[in-house]
C-alpha cells in the first residue's frame, strides 16, 4: 500500500462544523487543521479500488484503509493507520491469482502551521509505513513521507489546495505535486476536482485528474465518494473508493 499515492489536502471538500476541524478524507491527502487534545477521529474506507493493465495482465485491488487521528493539542496531530482487509487479483495469459490480507501499518504526525489570515491555511505532515503486512501487500522496505498541505477559502463555497509531497524509500524519492477545486453545492454537500502530477521512485512521471464529493450526514459522520484516472505516464489505470468517517470530539 504505498504511500506515494497521496494527493491532496481537503480543508474545504467537506465543511467543518464548529467544534469539528472536518476530516482527512476524501482524497489521500490530508486536511491542515489539527484535532483538539483528547479527540479522536476514524476514517474509514468501504473499500477502494485500483486497476492496472500492462502488457496484457491485468491487476485489481481492494483495500479497506483506517485511519485513527489523536488530537495531542499544540496544533498536534498522532495519526495511526492500517489496511487489515485487502484483495488482489491478477488475470492475463496463463495467470491467475487471488490472494488476501492485511496490509502495512503507519504512524504520522502532523502540525498545524500558523497562519495570519482566517481564509488560507496549512501543515506538515510526516510519516513512516512498516512492512508488517501480507506477503502480496507489504512493501519492500519502510517508506518515510514528508507532505505539506495548503488551503486558500475563496469564498464561503468555493476553496482551491495544493499538496507537496516526497516519499523516500530504499534511497529513492517518489514525488507528488497537486492541486484542487472544491465546490460546496449545499451547507452539507461538496464537490471537488483535483489534477495530479506524480513521478515514481525510478520510473517516469504520469498524471491523474479525478473528482469526488463529500456528505456531512450529521456534525459527527461524513461519508464520501471519490474516483482518479490516469492520464498519462506509468500510473494505476483507475482508482475509485467510498469511505465513512467519524468525529468523537466534545
Amino acid at each position: 500500500m504505498p504511500l506515494a499515492l497521496l494527493a491532496l489536502g481537503w480543508t474545504a471538500v467537506a465543511p467543518a462544523w464548529a467544534d469539528n476541524p472536518g476530516y482527512d478524507r476524501p482524497g489521500l491527502g490530508f486536511n491542515p487543521a489539527t484535532l483538539d487534545a483528547g479527540e479522536l477521529t476514524l476514517e474509514q474506507g468501504l473499500p477502494s479500488w485500483s486497476e492496472d493493465r500492462q502488457d496484457g495482465i491485468r491487476n485489481a485491488q481492494y483495500s479497506a484503509d483506517s485511519l485513527l487521528r489523536l488530537g495531542l493539542g499544540h496544533a498536534l496531530e498522532l495519526q495511526f493507520g492500517d489496511s487489515f482487509y485487502n484483495h488482489l487479483q491478477l488475470s492475463g495469459p496463463g495467470i491467475h491469482q487471488d490472494s488476501n490480507g492485511r496490509g502495512d501499518s503507519s504512524v504520522a504526525l502532523k502540525l498545524a502551521l500558523p497562519s495570519s489570515s482566517t481564509s488560507f491555511s496549512w501543515g506538515l505532515l510526516g510519516s513512516v509505513e512498516f512492512t508488517d503486512g501480507a506477503r502480496d501487500f507489504r512493501n519492500d522496505q519502510r517508506q518515510y513521507l514528508l507532505g505539506m498541505a495548503l488551503s486558500e477559502q475563496l469564498n464561503p463555497s468555493d476553496s482551491i489546495g495544493a499538496y507537496l509531497e516526497d516519499v523516500r524509500a530504499g534511497g529513492a524519492d517518489s514525488y507528488t505535486v497537486a492541486i484542487n477545486r472544491s465546490h460546496a453545492l449545499t451547507p452539507t454537500l461538496t464537490i471537488y476536482g483535483e489534477a495530479v502530477w506524480q513521478r515514481p521512485a525510478d520510473s517516469r512521471a504520469g498524471t491523474l485528474a479525478g473528482a469526488g464529493l463529500a456528505w456531512q450526514v450529521s456534525r459527527r459522520v461524513q461519508l464520501d465518494a471519490g474516483f482518479r484516472r490516469r492520464v498519462s505516464g506509468p500510473l494505476a489505470t483507475w482508482w475509485a473508493g467510498l469511505g465513512a468517517s467519524m468525529f468523537f470530539g466534545h
